[in-house]
């Protein structure tokens, strides 16, 4: 009656496993560590600067826990693990100096970070930990969206010229005034064409005509759609960008959301370095394509720098001498991606949006055969990604040759792909919290779930005996499987999460409290213990599911409308209900079935003091039970007196004088 088939208890099994192997990284927590990851674009981690920090750890006596590297295309990184923070300190010292040759030119971003302590034989991953338990920083940064409107007029700009002077209209000249381009004509005419023909190319601004000036002038200025547009692409490419940028820190689960219409909330769990990521957020580098000097490409050093052109010293190609012309901008790139020319060479493979294609079509037409240059512009200095020969007219899609190798190629086209800031952006709000206060909140956290696992113990235990003991043992299995689930999805564990922990433990617990009160009561009125327990499980299911239902189903609100901490308590709570359903049930009555289920004839259940009526006959209520399970009517009359029959569940009510039941 109440056995698991083989393949149930295989299942359980396997659920315990896999929640040990998921859970167990979670508590050997965190150790030091030193992160090395390349400080420009045309610095790359190899088997050598992993040989050069090895013997400068060797040099100086330093014996890591483990070295490790990452080499992951555009986010590789070499980690130093050590014992402890003292010893962290001195590392990250002792590699700035020997990485860097040059302190105002570092080549090689040196930070100080956190790595997992679980031994290597673990391979499983433990919970990413909130900045409120880890420690890190807060910035509030906010977005210049005058300068982000500015930038979109200048790259309009650029485009009308190049339409003016595809359909040979001329102008007097072009200017930006505030928030504005304006265009000077001698005639009303040429102003009238021009304005036509704008309007239907560049509808994004508003474009009229006024007399100014010596003559005419045709102004365009943004519609407010069009404005509250690029307003918002600004802000959301900003935030793609800052996503990428934190890469360079290794940080697991950062927190980038917009807050308000023109703020960005940045968190950086586990960051001990707060100066390199401050640095690391400002950035506000841009790509840009120009043509490089076909006369003098690569200058000498002695060698003057021609009027119209600048020269650029870093980089891969460095020393270059480029136009001052721009091309076109990082933000005309909608893709990028790594490929082989005709002649098998790595290349990169490179789409425009429509403004970007006619410009590199105007620009290309003209200078077939010559060298064009992709530049890196930050903090007022470029590196040269690469310069490569246009060997045909372009359009919106073309390819870029010169990388050294495919990987070369392929972190080229991440690079473009990431983009630049769309718009600058000020920090006008910093928090740090330190490890110490993380810890601090960690313990109180952890206690509370301690506690009130004690608590709920020592409670069911006295009042259900056994079949309490069997229900704290699922109530930790669906600790372990919470636990484990919350690790395999590398979710981000914050105090409001272990509140929801805490809660999970409180509620799932309930799913069992209803399973033993209905096998007591089955017991009360005269049920045989191996019917009572077969019962008691049945029909205590549909109201575990209606509860556990509603309770999802308000988690699951809180998870679709919620943010930031609301959210993270609505994943494990959500997740809570999930496991505790398995474990109070299917594994709460395996354990049941493996201790009673061999034994055919029971006399009792160790389920705490079942109450009767005084002076009922137990012999009797069983007897009238069982012919009442069997739908034996006149037995049960004949047996018990009042009559007792089942009216409604489980339970036996005597039947009524008069009533027809």
């Amino acid at each position: 009656m109440n056995r698991y088939p083989l393949w149930k208890y295989a299942v359980m099994l396997v659920a315990l496993v896999i929640g040990l192997v998921y859970t167990l990284p979670n508590f050997f927590g965190e150790a030091p560590a030193v992160q090395v990851s390349s400080g420009k674009a045309t610095v790359k981690l190899d088997s050598t600067t992993l040989a050069n920090i090895e013997n400068a750890l060797a040099a100086d006596k330093v014996t890591p826990d483990e070295v490790t590297f990452d080499n992951s295309s555009l986010n590789a990184n070499i980690r130093v693990r050590l014992k402890d923070t003292d010893t962290q300190l001195r590392v990250k010292d002792l590699l700035q100096k020997s990485l860097n040759s040059d302190p105002s030119d570092p080549q090689y971003v040196v930070a100080l970070n956190l790595q997992s302590a679980s031994p290597n034989w673990l391979t499983a991953l433990p919970m990413y930990l909130g900045l409120d338990l880890r420690g890190g920083v807060h910035f509030l940064l906010q977005v210049d969206m005058a300068g982000a409107l500015n930038k979109k007029l200048d790259s309009n700009a650029a485009d009308a010229r190049a339409l003016l002077r595809d359909k040979n209209i001329r102008d007097g000249g072009m200017n930006r005034v505030n928030q504005s381009v304006v265009v000077n004509f001698a005639d009303q005419a040429a102003a009238d064409a021009a304005r036509a023909m704008l309007t239907s190319s560049l509808s994004e601004l508003q474009w009229a005509t006024r007399q100014g000036g010596d003559g005419y002038q045709v102004v365009g200025t943004f519609t407010p759609a069009a404005q509250k547009l690029a307003e918002d692409s600004a802000l959301k490419q900003n935030i793609v960008t800052l996503h990428n940028r934190v890469n360079e820190l290794g940080v697991a689960e950062p927190v980038i959301q917009q807050q308000g219409s023109d703020r960005i909330v940045v968190e950086l769990p586990g960051v001990q370095d707060t100066a390199k990521a401050k640095d690391i957020i400002g950035r506000t580098a841009t790509l840009e394509a120009r043509l490089a000097d076909p006369v003098n490409t690569h200058p000498g050093p002695n060698d003057p720098v021609p009027p119209g052109d600048k020269l650029f010293t870093q980089g891969n190609n460095g020393p270059t001498l480029v136009r001052k012309q721009v091309i076109f901008t990082g933000d005309r790139i909608i893709h990028a991606s790594a490929g082989f020319d005709e002649h098998q060479r790595p290349s990169v493979n490179i789409r425009l949006d429509a403004a970007g294609g006619r410009a590199v079509r105007s620009v290309s037409r003209d200078n077939i055969g010559k060298p064009m240059a992709m530049i890196l512009l930050e903090k007022d200095k470029g590196e040269v990604l690469t310069v490569a020969t246009i060997q045909s007219e372009l359009g919106d899609r073309f390819q870029i040759t010169g990388p050294p190798s495919p990987q070369a190629a392929a972190d080229l086209a991440l690079l473009l792909r990431a983009g630049s800031l769309a718009a600058p952006m000020d920090i006008i709000e910093e928090r740090t919290i330190g490890p110490s206060l993380g810890a601090d909140n960690i313990k109180k956290g952890f206690d509370s779930v301690q506690y009130g696992f004690a608590a709920i113990a020592i409670f069911t235990i006295a009042y259900y005996m056994l079949f309490g003991l069997i229900s704290m043992l699922s109530l930790s299995v669906n600790l372990l499987l919470l636990i484990a689930i919350l690790s395999m999805l590398q979710a981000t564990l914050t105090l409001p999460g272990i509140a929801a922990i805490a809660l999970a433990l409180g509620m799932a617990i309930d799913a069992n409290v209803l399973i033993n009160e209905r096998i007591r009561e089955e017991l009360r009125n005269g049920a045989p213990p191996q019917l009572a327990i077969q019962n008691g499980f049945a029909h205590a299911w549909a109201t575990i599911v209606d509860s556990n239902v509603t309770t999802l189903i308000a988690g699951l609100a809180l998870l679709a409308f919620g943010s930031g901490p609301v959210r993270g308590f609505a994943v494990v709570h959500c997740i809570g209900i999930l496991t505790s359903m398995f474990s109070s049930v299917f594994f709460s009555r395996g354990l049941v079935n493996l201790w009673y289920g061999d034994k055919k004839k029971l006399q009792s259940l160790a389920i705490g003091q079942v109450w009767r009526p005084a002076g009922s006959d137990t012999a009797a209520a069983t007897a009238a039970y069982l012919a009442n399970e069997r739908g034996d009517d006149s037995a049960v009359d004949q047996i018990v007196q009042p009559v007792v029959r089942r009216r409604s569940g489980p339970g036996i009510e005597p039947k009524k004088p008069g009533s027809s039941n």
